[in-house]
């Protein structure tokens, strides 16, 4: 249905893909994952026709239409939030404008009739008549109430409009449908209606994410660009990540037998297939892993952070008690009436509908701001060690990353730049990159240096605040390994559904009119009826 003939892009001496043949068909759902600046989001552009490639094609057959998630949030802010929707299917909006223009006229003639008979019949034949109803079931779907359908895209926020978007992107049945990181800004209930969407979608999915649980849920295919070719594995992201992580341990044992490498691969494969059968993706989407070939697994050249994070000391029974706590900005309540007593080992995730409410939370715990009401306190043996969502404050000096890490050495070992150095090659940052400036780095590198400072602490609790931010793939996949290994207590609000449901076994949820607090895993959260119900009742 769509594909691509000798493929390049370069800029300058950079060769992001080198004459890449590959085709995207019909029923799939192909996730593509790369590392960071592997070009990803530039292929998708070239594959929409956002951008022309060095040299090579892209062939969508004729008669198909492909859309594509709209990036620019605010390019529709003169249309309605209804008529944003429609524009989502260019063919058909260019006809009802047609037709619009022709009915308003003054001066309708027999011509015009004729003109608008014509037009009516491609009208109907696209299900024209019914676009009204359909963009709004959509936006309806979408959590966009209906008073809002008639309002202006540029009156509506933020978080409202990019789901107007995504409904644009989404409507009309598109032949191919072209997704760059279309969780962002979505809450957990639209990440799970766009999940059991997309997994029930017959067309094809071109989608980039950094979401693993997203990706695990709706893709029959994970397109890996490296090596700046781009290669299809059949199954998902979990597939591929485990299965490229045992090719390499595979190729490191040299004195292995072949016929042991492949009786392990088989094995393998085999497990994941029993795995997937019980999964929706095997139900819905019809062509989910057709075949997982041994041949297919590979060795990835990824580059994976090593994140550990070790304790001084293990804490006692006392970590932190609140009591009373409540926060408000603007006249708004974030949350009141908070009465939590934590315990050693609890993996918290500290969950709101507001998000400001979250980081309050974490910044009056960090005694970074005041509480209207309440106290809180920390057991004498806890250090704690925490994660900000905006982490600007820690790189506004120019020192290279060595000095910048240095600020956080307690013994002089750890001062040593062979020591630090070492520290930061395990992040990443081999080389000259040690010796970059620290107000020059990318958001993902800060996080990385954030997460090296926090390792470095050596603390018993952490404190993690939308940790995910910014981060590549294999960083998050890292991280999330890490914690799930960790010892100590750990209280964190992520975006990251897999994050949250693998790493925590509490969950602590602040609203306007009080604490919902229950000892489960998210999704068991998400699920529980009762919970629902008093959520429900704590929001309104």
């Amino acid at each position: 249905m769509l594909s691509v003939s000798n493929l390049s892009v370069q800029f300058g001496k950079r060769i992001l893909f080198d004459e890449v043949n590959t085709a995207f068909t019909q029923g799939n759902c192909y996730g593509i994952i790369g590392a960071n600046g592997a070009g990803k989001s530039t292929f998708l552009k070239i594959l929409s026709g956002a951008m022309d490639p060095t040299s090579g094609s892209v062939h969508l057959e004729p008669g198909k239409r492909m859309s594509v998630l709209e990036q620019n949030h605010y390019a529709y802010d003169e249309y309605t939030v209804l008529e944003a929707v429609i524009m989502g299917n260019k063919p058909l909006h260019k006809i009802k404008t047609e037709m619009d223009e022709i009915y308003a006229k003054p001066d309708f003639n027999d011509a015009d009739g004729e003109r608008v008979g014509v037009l009516q019949v491609e009208f109907e034949e696209m299900n024209g008549w019914n676009a009204d109803s359909d963009a709004a079931s959509m936006l309806s779907n979408l959590g966009i109430k209906e008073d809002l359908h008639y309002t202006k895209m540029a009156d509506v926020d933020n978080k409202q409009r990019v789901r107007v978007l995504l409904a644009q992107a989404l409507f009309g049945n598109p032949d191919v449908l072209i997704m760059d990181e279309p969780t962002n800004d979505l809450d957990y209930e639209t990440i799970s209606w766009l999940e059991y969407f997309l997994a029930n979608y017959d067309n094809t999915v071109i989608v980039v994410s950094h979401d693993r649980h997203f990706l695990d849920a709706v893709c029959t295919h994970i397109s890996d660009i490296d090596f700046s070719k781009i290669n299809h594995f059949s199954g998902n992201y979990t597939f591929w990540y485990e299965s490229s992580q045992l090719a390499a341990k595979q190729r490191a044992q040299q004195n292995k037998k072949a016929e042991e490498k492949k009786k392990e691969l088989q094995e393998f494969i085999a497990r994941f297939s029993a795995n997937v059968a019980k999964s929706k993706q095997a139900t819905s989407r019809k062509k989910m892993i057709d075949k997982l070939n041994i041949e297919e697994i590979k060795p990835s050249s990824r580059r994976y952070p090593a994140i550990i994070f070790d304790r001084d000391r293990e804490a006692g029974d006392q970590i932190l008690n609140i009591e009373g706590l409540s926060a408000s900005v603007d006249g708004d309540t974030l949350f009141k009436d908070v009465d939590i007593n934590l315990a050693k080992g609890d993996k918290v995730v500290v969950f709101s509908k507001d998000s400001r409410a979250t980081t309050a939370f974490y910044q009056i715990i960090n005694g970074k701001i005041a509480a209207d009401s309440g106290k809180h306190a920390w057991g004498v043996t806890t250090s704690q060690s925490y994660l900000p969502s905006d982490n600007s404050e820690y790189f506004k000096s120019d020192l290279t990353l060595v000095d910048w890490l240095r600020q956080w050495a307690t013994t002089e070992e750890e001062r040593e730049e062979v020591y630090i150095r070492g520290f930061l090659g395990k992040m990443i940052f081999s080389g000259e990159e040690a010796l970059k400036k620290c107000d020059v780095l990318s958001g993902g590198e800060k996080v990385r240096c954030m997460l090296s400072r926090m390792m470095m602490t050596r603390a018993n609790v952490l404190m993690l605040d939308e940790p995910t931010n910014h981060l590549d793939l294999e960083s998050i996949t890292a991280f999330n390994n890490s914690l799930k290994n960790f010892k100590g207590t750990l209280l964190f609000t992520t975006h990251d559904h897999e994050f949250a449901q693998t790493v925590g076994n509490r969950v602590i949820e602040l609203t306007p009119n009080g604490v919902i607090d229950r000892h489960m895993t998210f999704d068991e959260y998400m699920g529980d009826k009762k919970v629902k119900e008093l959520r429900n009742k704590m929001y309104s």
